[in-house]
This record gives C-alpha cells, sequence and structure tokens, in this order.
C-alpha cells in the first residue's frame, strides 16, 4: 500500500510542476530549437571532421542522429542533411562556422532551461559560463562524432581480426544495422546522463538522474513507435501540408520526444522531493 502511495504522490508531483510551470509551451521551445540547431551542429562538425580527415564523417553522422529514428519521419530530414553536408566547405574556423556552432549551441541552452524548471533550480552561474558550456558540449559531441566515424573506417579490418580469433564471433558481424543502432543507442544514453548530471543548476548523484532516465529511454521507444504507427496507418499529413509534410512531421515527432525527455526531469525532481520529505520525517 505505501508503494502505491509513493507513486501515486510522485507522479501527481512530477505532472502536476510539468502542467503548472509550462511543460507544454517549454517542450515547443525545445523542440524548435532542436531542429534549428541540428544543421549548424552538423555542418560544424562536417567542417571540423574534414580539416581532421575523416572524410567519412558525414554518411557516419547521419546515421548516429537518424538511425534510432521511425524510417517514416527519418528519411526526408536525412536527405536534406546529406545534401548540405555533400557541400564542400574550406571556411573551417571563420565567421560562418563559428556562427554555425554557436547556432548549435542554443540547443543545449534550450536543454538547459527545460531541465532547470523541471528540477526546480534557479540558475545562478554566469551567461558566459553557460555559453562556453555549451559550446564545449557542441565540440565534445562533435569530437565523438568524429572519433566513431575513425573507428567505423577501421570497423571492417577489426571484424576480421576478431572472426580470425574468435569463430563464435563470426554470425554477428554482418548484422551492421544492428551495430549502428547500438552504437546511436549508446551515443543517446551518454549524452542524456552528460545533460542531465551537468546541464542544470545545482548537483546531482548519478543514483538521482537513473529513473528520468530509464523513464525517458522507455517512454522514447514507446512515444516513436505509437507515432510511426499513426503515420503509417492514419496520417494525412501529405494532403494538409503538401510540400512541409516531412518538415511538419518531425516538428511533430520533436515535439513529443522533448515532452517525454522534461516529464523524465520532473520525475527525477519529483523522486527526490519525495525521499527528502521521508527522510525529515524518518519515514
Amino acid at each position: 500500500m505505501r508503494k502505491i502511495v509513493a507513486i501515486r504522490r510522485v507522479l501527481f508531483d512530477a505532472l502536476g510542476h510539468f502542467n503548472d510551470d509550462d511543460g507544454w509551451s517549454m517542450a515547443s521551445h525545445l523542440a524548435i530549437s532542436a531542429l534549428m540547431a541540428l544543421f549548424p551542429f552538423l555542418i560544424f562538425a562536417t567542417t571540423l571532421a574534414s580539416f581532421l580527415g575523416a572524410q567519412a564523417f558525414s554518411e557516419t553522422a547521419v546515421h548516429l542522429v537518424f538511425d534510432t529514428w521511425p524510417d517514416q519521419i527519418a528519411e526526408p530530414i536525412a536527405r536534406e542533411v546529406v545534401n548540405v553536408l555533400t557541400v564542400q566547405r574550406g571556411d573551417l574556423l571563420t565567421f560562418g562556422v563559428v556562427l554555425a556552432a554557436f547556432f548549435a549551441s542554443n540547443g543545449i541552452e534550450a536543454l538547459r532551461t527545460s531541465l532547470n524548471r523541471a528540477y526546480r533550480v534557479t540558475e545562478t552561474r554566469s551567461i558566459i559560463y553557460r555559453r562556453v558550456q555549451s559550446l564545449a558540449f557542441v565540440v565534445l559531441a562533435t569530437i565523438a562524432f568524429v572519433a566513431i566515424s575513425v573507428l567505423l573506417v577501421f570497423a571492417p579490418l577489426l571484424a576480421r581480426l576478431a572472426e580470425a580469433q574468435f569463430d563464435w564471433i563470426e554470425p554477428y558481424m554482418g548484422t551492421i544495422t544492428l551495430w549502428r543502432f547500438v552504437i546511436a543507442s549508446t551515443v543517446i544514453v551518454l549524452g542524456l546522463i552528460a545533460v542531465h548530471f551537468w546541464l542544470p543548476a545545482g548537483k546531482r548523484r548519478f543514483v538521482d538522474i537513473v529513473p528520468g532516465i530509464i523513464f525517458t529511454l522507455a517512454a522514447w521507444l514507446a512515444g516513436s513507435t505509437i507515432f510511426a504507427t499513426y503515420l503509417d496507418n492514419f496520417s494525412n499529413y501529405v494532403t494538409t501540408y503538401a510540400g512541409l509534410a516531412s518538415i511538419m512531421i518531425a516538428v511533430v515527432f520533436l515535439y513529443i520526444m522533448s515532452l517525454i525527455f522534461i516529464v523524465g526531469g520532473e520525475f527525477n525532481a519529483a523522486i527526490k522531493r519525495y525521499l527528502d520529505a521521508r527522510a525529515r520525517v524518518g519515514a
């Protein structure tokens, strides 16, 4: 009985605060910010990757970003991303690429604002610190993508060496799509840990952010599956929005994912508040 009461209190606290603190509007802000930050980030990352010699970066980046999206949503956007990324750019570290990094960091700032509200904390760090941290997230994400891109270049050689040493691994080496999905999923998990741990104001232990991350991952999987099923069977986006259908589908999809992300932070905050209250009364 106590567990049922605890779950109910956490749910009412999390969802009530989400509704009272404009969570629906924040999800819209986060979705649009994410979409607007996507292309600048990939332009900056591709330019830096080309400078570092990772010529296959654009294909890797598309897989890392879109492999976990439903095909109906990912394919139209991925095509446009490839068209943008295959344009030759020689302006590394010029004003245009630096500006792209700045716009990409706006997506990180949207994540920060959403999580600050979800965790019910007041931001006390300076705007310079926050912006530098956001740019650092962009650069670190770029370096991680480049590293994965370079590793994937050597993947066939590593696979042959592994097969020569371990016969039992051979049946698993041909499933490239599976490995790409695993890598993309790993990037998402590590990204969620990083943003929950470092972006919001205040300090949290790892155990404090785990429930919200688990909820986010599970709800993202369920939400994307349901939305993809809806697009396959019931959607009339193409007839309603014509040439804008793909972008509208992406916006709606990102809005759903943003809602889930913010609620994940709300759950972490609600659980922490409940445990703190229990500790104060000695229950």
